[in-house]
């Protein structure tokens, strides 16, 4: 526990970097994705003339070359590729999803596509002083067989790895996958209305006369320069290819970088991954349980490429591990589906021993399962309780259907505030019930003792009722609450739109036999003997009966209970004398 404490401030320290750099990412992502889909529309409406081309090149430029602007702009393009290039050397292996891959490939070939038409046109247009006008760079690129296959390309990747960053970026959102259907066609038609856009823009060209035939240059741009001229171009040359040798130089040392790393890290020892299909798996320390997976080539789900953005990478891990504590992300994330302690992200954990896991989904979910909550099921202690209206068909009987669902509404209201107030979770409803859980995420003599508390909150939201629609109500409402703990089988089930977590097993059937035994008693509250044991409250006050449920050959024992309010001290009394740590 001490060294999981330890790990935790260090994790919270750790936690603001990541998270800056993640939407340092984005937001650089985000500017050139504005940009590039400006320039693209832009280049489309040459389909219509170059003239409205021109028009929409006046209205935009001073956007992108203010100061702001051209901070805004040249900030997001030389940090946007170093962050990508930040995230390789950060990678444990080069072994990923075909996405990654393309979206890495795609992002590393962009800047060698890039430079050429960079440095001719605003980098030319400042150093030999002239505008560059649709006209101009239409004309420059006709003339070279080059231009004429790099442009259209870059193009192509330039959108296709602005596509993929955005898809897995919002795929795990609900909306963009309503939508995505619409969002298809108009993701295609950009890019080839953009190209058709330079082509017809070039066709007018040409039928005015302005224009050689392709890859031949026009007889004003082939016109010897002077001396200024030829030097300054030959200085522009230069340049652009110190910006190509420089991007390389980097590239090659980024991956230089972690060919060193990935030795060194040998260095600092190796961990085995025991996993349920049987493989046993080396890796070494400070390697991810994902990159470790991906490196030996075993399919893993991770709908977000190892981001902590969803869950689909949670992997149960055995008992007996002891492992560094969750860091924010993986908390944050985490906690959106309530998952059980030994549940982790194996995107996130980097284990220092040896370590027993288990999938919890499937090698290939979706987007759709991305933060669904819950896992699959698992035996755990918990405490289960059932609540009834008493006489509630009397209620109909009395009434018409629309007060009727005004006060079980105000019933379901008061008793969702005692849940959670208490610590309780909405299981099940059964139209004048309910189940709840207790101890889900705490040990079962917390979860006892909560159950408890759960009791007394729901008469008191009774008696709030009672009091609210006193003149409403021939007879006050009244309910019977049954409370037992035991082992249960504990997860998410329902349809997958609205999976709610549950519980089977003895331990529920037994809750709900004991439900029944308070209108054998017409008591409000009866507490089984394993209950009142786990939660250290003594109940030895209140008359003990057993009853035989059937499927189980020994009688349940319980405490007949009937005014729940007196339990308070008692409870207080057992939370002085045995107090219980607060669990996360």
């Amino acid at each position: 526990m001490r060294a999981e404490a330890a790990a935790a401030p260090a994790a919270g320290r750790r936690f603001p970097i990541a998270r800056a750099i993640a939407w340092w990412r984005l937001g650089s992502g985000l500017v050139l994705a504005t940009f590039i889909t400006l320039h693209l529309a832009n280049h489309a409406l040459g389909v219509i003339s170059i003239d409205l081309q021109e028009a929409m090149r006046e209205w935009i430029s001073p956007l992108w070359h203010s100061v702001p602007g051209t901070a805004l702009l040249y900030g997001a393009w030389l940090t946007h590729p170093a962050l990508g290039l930040y995230a390789l050397w950060r990678r444990q292996t080069l072994r990923m999803p075909r996405w990654e891959a393309a979206q890495l490939l795609l992002g590393l070939s962009i800047p060698l596509l890039l430079i050429p038409h960079v440095f001719g046109t605003r980098v030319a247009g400042a150093m030999l002083g002239h505008e560059t006008t649709y006209v101009a760079v239409i004309t420059g690129l006709w003339s070279s067989a080059t231009s004429l296959v790099r442009q259209p390309l870059l193009v192509v990747v330039a959108w296709l790895h602005l596509l993929v960053g955005l898809h897995y970026w919002l795929r795990v959102r609900p909306a963009y996958r309503r939508h995505f259907a619409a969002l298809v066609p108009v993701a295609l038609l950009v890019p080839a209305l953009a190209l058709l856009g330079f082509y017809g823009a070039a066709a007018e060209l040409r039928d005015q006369g302005n224009l050689p035939p392709a890859g031949t240059r026009a007889p004003a741009a082939a016109a010897p320069m002077d001396a200024d001229g030829e030097a300054q171009r030959q200085r522009l040359d230069g340049l652009r290819g110190d910006a190509y040798a420089a991007y390389l130089a980097i590239v090659a040392s980024v991956l230089a970088a972690r060919l060193a790393r990935d030795r060194w890290a040998r260095r600092g020892g190796i961990y085995r991954i025991f996993h349920a299909n049987g493989r046993q798996i080396v890796a070494p320390v400070g390697q991810s349980v994902l990159d470790a997976l991906r490196a030996a080539g075993v399919p893993h789900a991770s709908v977000c490429g190892g981001r902590a953005r969803c869950t689909t990478c949670r992997i149960r891990v055995g008992r007996e591990a002891t492992l560094p504590a969750p860091g924010a992300l993986e908390t944050q994330a985490l906690s959106r589906i309530h998952a059980a302690p030994d549940v982790r992200l194996a995107c996130q954990l980097r284990p220092e021993r040896d370590i027993r896991i288990t999938p919890l989904l499937p090698p290939h979910v979706g987007a759709a399962d991305a933060n669904r909550g819950g896992v699959p099921g698992r035996e755990h202690r918990v405490a289960v309780m059932f609540v009834d209206i008493r006489e509630s068909s009397r209620l109909g009987e009395q009434r018409l259907p629309y007060d009727v669902f005004f006060i079980l509404n105000r019933f379901f209201a008061e008793m969702s505030d005692a849940l959670r107030a208490t610590g309780g979770l909405y299981s099940t409803f059964n139209g004048d019930g309910f189940m709840a859980l207790y101890g889900t995420s705490t040990d079962i003599a917390r979860g006892c003792r909560d159950a408890l508390l759960g009791a007394v909150a729901v008469h008191d939201g009774l008696r709030r009722i009672n009091a609210a629609l006193a003149a409403d109500l021939r007879e006050p409402l009244r309910a019977g609450i049954s409370l037992h703990a035991g082992d249960a089988i504990v997860g998410t089930m329902g349809p997958p739109q609205q999976p709610i977590l549950s519980a089977l097993g003895d331990t529920v059937n037994v809750a709900a036999r004991l439900e029944a035994e308070t209108k054998v008693h017409a008591t409000p509250l009866i507490v089984s003997a394993d209950c009142a044991a786990a939660s250290g409250v003594d109940l030895s006050n209140y008359p003990l009966h057993t009853v035989t449920v059937r499927g189980r050959a020994a009688p349940v024992s319980y405490h007949v209970v009937t005014d729940p309010f007196a339990l308070r001290p008692l409870i207080d009394a057992a939370e002085k004398s045995r107090p219980i740590a607060a669990t996360a």
